[in-house]
């Protein structure tokens, strides 16, 4: 690929902004460079997002100069470098540019949002915004999306997914998936349209295990091989609910995949328990009111004590009142985030080189 370097010589300026996702079929263990056991489903989310800007010009090394909430931050800054640097192979020109970043998240610090998938796709994507203003080559937007997903799943796992709108699935399953990028899911029944998700924060406390560390524990793990064929057998039965509008089955699958994550974390060795009290309080009052109701509503978990509470848009203002009353008591300094399936990417452009 060729590249003209110049085209940067009077800076180039834009904005990315990333959203996080929700993992319905759950991504644990791993092989390889960041390649999934089994496939994962999510719902890339709207509010929760990383927002990046980011100014690029021609130098004659690699510089870069981050900041976090437009200060500066050397545990972030290491990482991101880490990024950048691991992307050199298939992103050379990043040895020839100086790039400022402020970044920010919508979200708060230990939320049960994942912000590593908002954030790594969002650099991933600047990656491929460059790319497109430095390069000869003519590529479509497929091109760069899948390129985008590869890139971020070498930074996180879960980040592969949040580029796409509505949901996305990561792993080879269907037709045109991968181990090495995630792909758009759009074929779901209407009824699924802009399905929320209300995050019960039990928590606000560092996880008790990190993603990579819980990860590997699945190379050891006496249940892993179920756990893969239990995976593979959920999204086959997950897609076919979705493809149907079977809130019903949904819910059944998508429960028993968050359950089943922290089961699998419970028997491990080390063990860990991840849940608190008040998240199975919630879980409770939760299937209560679908029981008394009929309300389309259920929960997902990530490897975390917080509850992702997942409903359809018909249901929404019984929810609402729902997590009023009987949910928001139980959170941490009554903190409930309110969400719903979003449209991926989004970047605006602050100048551009002719």
């Amino acid at each position: 690929m060729n590249y003209k370097i110049n085209k940067l010589n009077d800076g180039h300026s834009f904005k990315v902004k990333s959203p996080s996702n929700i993992a319905l079929i759950k991504y644990w263990g791993k092989y390889g460079e960041q390649l999934p056991s089994n496939p994962s489903l999510s719902i890339t989310l709207d509010n929760a997002h990383t927002l990046t800007t980011y100014k690029i010009s021609k130098s004659d090394k690699f510089e870069l100069n981050f900041k976090f909430e437009s200060m500066s931050n050397e545990k972030f800054q290491a990482r991101v470098e880490k990024f950048f640097n691991r992307a050199v192979e298939f992103f050379p020109f990043i040895n020839e540019c100086r790039i400022e970043m402020d970044s920010m998240n919508s979200f708060p610090h230990s939320s049960g949002i994942a912000s590593s998938a908002a954030s790594m796709s969002n650099f991933a994507s600047a990656l491929c915004e460059i790319e497109k203003v430095v390069t000869e080559e003519d590529h479509d937007e497929e091109y760069y999306q899948k390129k985008a997903s590869f890139m971020a799943r070498l930074g996180s796992g879960s980040a592969s997914r949040s580029l796409f709108p509505k949901m996305s699935i990561w792993g080879k399953s269907v037709q045109g998936s991968s181990q090495e990028y995630a792909i758009g899911l759009d074929s779901y029944d209407k009824s699924f349209e802009g399905i929320c998700d209300s995050i019960a924060i039990v928590s606000a406390s560092e996880k008790a295990v990190s993603s990579s560390a819980g990860h590997a524990l699945m190379n050891t793990h006496p249940f892993a091989k179920t756990r893969f064929l239990n995976a593979c057998n959920n999204f086959n039965s997950l897609c076919f609910a979705l493809s149907r509008g079977d809130f019903k089955s949904f819910a059944e699958i998508v429960e028993a995949e968050a359950l089943e994550l922290h089961g699998l974390m419970m028997n491990s060795k080390p063990s860990f328990i991840l849940m608190e009290p008040n998240t199975l309080a919630i879980i409770a009052k939760i299937r209560d009111f679908r029981g008394q109701t009929g309300a389309k509503i259920c929960f997902t978990l990530d490897a975390g004590p917080n509850v992702h509470i997942l409903y359809l848009k018909e249901d929404e203002a019984k929810v609402r009142q729902f997590i009023e009353e009987e949910v928001r008591g139980l959170c941490h300094n009554n903190v409930v985030i309110h969400d719903h399936m979003g449209n991926g990417i989004e970047v605006e452009y602050l100048s551009r080189d002719s």
